[in-house]
């Protein structure tokens, strides 16, 4: 679709969204694409400038799409200076140039007509070929209040000069944005180089860049993980302690996590996928299954135990009874976020890593349940053992 209104319609930016996200990031940040560089000063001509040489550099880094200005431009204005002398001379008012200006390029109601029930306004102005020529403007003639009728060009001076279409201001002052869509690269590397090559544009002082959009969601949620993740860890960690009421075997659940977290950020590497929000929300996701399977493991464990059997045999005979639950447990939580890992469509972006996360940390934290766990499990608690008869010989 850009190639084809790129060709079809030179000298025009076409930015491509999706319909939902374009109407959150306009909610969120006020702009249409997914990242903004916003430029704010005091000076407009300044700002201008400066705009310029950032969106050149914008658009020459990789991932950059769809870059340009959010609200920029100057358009072509008609300007109509009342000649204050003149209006003495000749004995006119002010408003009474400017009614005879409004009443030719606006127009001026002045009846009404009827048919049936419905009413139309009759409206007297210049016709449109007269209206977009200056010099049939200049001689438009203007009633003066001794009778006589004087042109307005003798009123008023005429000219066309360029304006600047919007202004928009924020947090007091002014700014310029440059908007742009990512292709092909998440928002963290991008901002990261944007700022580095921004450091080229010599700004004056008082004159300063800003980057909002996704960028600064994703700082915002970022900032809120750090207090969620541990937050969630911690209540995992107290919950396992007043299952079984002892520390040791706590850790030795807790110690899951660990390799869970790696084997999913071997997943994300493998796969080339950067860490984002919906990985972070995979990795909490993935401590969860990952104590869960070794709270199965170990409740049996103590299971048998209490049934009168030595450690060594517990572990066997609990490894290979619990092997068939921990792997319907991993393979049905795997083969769910399959679908989602290898998406393409809409959201793709948010379900990737989250699946990617959950199935590479599964895959890793089921190797640890069914081989690690058992052999921690028999050297923790035969060395536990070992003490307890020490003290008792002792005793």
């Amino acid at each position: 679709m850009s190639e084809v209104v790129s060709k079809k319609v030179p000298g025009q930016a076409a930015l491509f969204l999706q319909p939902i996200k374009m109407r959150f990031n306009e909610l969120l940040e006020g702009t249409r694409a997914d990242i903004a560089v916003k430029v704010f000063g005091s000076d407009y001509d300044i700002l201008e400038k400066s705009a310029k040489e950032i969106r050149d550099i914008l658009a020459g880094i990789r991932g950059a799409a769809d870059v340009d200005f959010d609200a920029l431009g100057k358009a072509p204005v008609l300007e109509i200076t009342l000649n204050r002398t003149n209006l003495s001379k000749f004995n006119f008012r002010a408003a009474e140039v400017n009614n005879a200006i409004a009443t030719a390029l606006g127009g001026k109601t002045v009846g009404t007509i009827v048919e049936g029930n419905r009413r139309f306004n009759i409206v007297v102005r210049m016709p449109e070929a007269m209206r977009t020529k200056i010099e049939g403007l200049k001689y438009l003639p203007v009633d003066s209040r001794d009778g006589g009728l004087v042109t307005l060009g003798q009123l008023a001076d005429f000219k066309m000069a360029e304006q600047v279409n919007t202004i928009n201001r924020e947090s007091g002052q002014r700014r310029l944005a440059i908007v742009l869509n990512l292709r092909g690269r998440d928002v963290e590397s991008f901002v990261k180089e944007a700022q580095e090559k921004i450091q080229q544009v010599k700004l004056p002082e008082g004159y300063y860049v800003e980057f909002g959009g996704q960028f600064k969601n994703l700082q915002q949620a970022r900032a809120r993980l750090m207090i969620v993740v541990p937050v969630a860890l911690i209540l995992i960690f107290l919950l396992v302690f007043a299952a079984f009421g002892s520390l040791r075997q706590a850790l030795l659940i807790y110690s899951g996590i660990p390799l869970a977290v790696t084997g999913g950020v071997f997943a994300l590497a493998l796969r080339g996928l950067p860490f984002s929000i919906s990985a972070g929300v995979g990795f909490i996701a993935l401590s969860g299954v990952a104590v869960l399977n070794g709270l199965v493991m170990i409740t049996y464990f103590n299971q048998l135990r209490e049934e009168g059997k030595g450690v060594q045999d517990s572990v066997l005979e609990g490894s290979l009874t619990r092997l068939r639950p921990v792997l319907m447990t991993a393979l049905v939580a795997s083969f769910g976020f399959v679908p989602m890992a290898l998406a393409h469509g809409a959201g793709a972006e948010v379900q990737r890593p989250l699946a990617t996360v959950v199935i590479g940390g599964i895959l890793s934290s089921t190797f640890l349940t069914l081989v690690l766990l058992p052999t921690l499990y028999e050297w923790v608690e035969n060395k536990r053992e070992a003490k307890l008869q020490n003290e008792r010989q002792k005793q």
